[in-house]
């Protein structure tokens, strides 16, 4: 199974406050950890939504909306992409995780569909055709 975990924002992620050298030193060996046990396919920190963009759609119309943000609590700060046996697995290996943030904050598990969840509207074209991309995608990566 694989999981989106996301490291969810705070006034000081928002802020654009960096980590310290000791918070860069300890999530490093977390990530470690994670990358030694092949738990961790990918992951990233996200500037603060002041430097991003939401793009709003209604039917055909797309409406852009500048950052800020005002719900914090809404936000991701960061992420990584697991692949873990479980949830629990993946909870397990978050309640490792040093804290991501200088105060209190909150980290999400999401597992990501994989093509058996979406049963026959996956049709066989359309499963080879999203087997292509994720080949390309991955050759891509390496180049």
């Amino acid at each position: 199974m694989r999981f989106m975990v996301l490291v969810k924002a705070t006034k000081d992620s928002e802020a654009g406050i960096m980590p310290t050298e000791q918070d860069f030193a300890a999530m490093g060996k977390f990530n470690e950890e994670l990358v030694k046990a092949g738990v961790m396919e990918a992951g990233e920190g996200l500037h603060p939504s002041s430097r991003g963009a939401r793009v709003r759609f209604s039917g055909k119309q797309r409406t852009v909306i500048d950052g800020p943000f005002a719900e914090t609590k809404e936000l991701v700060a960061g992420f990584w992409l697991w692949k873990c046996a479980s949830l629990q697995e993946a909870i397990d290996w978050v309640k490792r995780c040093p804290n991501p943030m200088p105060g209190d904050s909150e980290i999400e598990i999401r597992q990501i569909y994989g093509a058996e969840d979406f049963g026959a509207a996956l049709t066989p074209e359309l499963r080879a055709q999203e087997e292509r991309l994720r080949a390309q995608v991955a050759t891509q990566a390496k180049g």
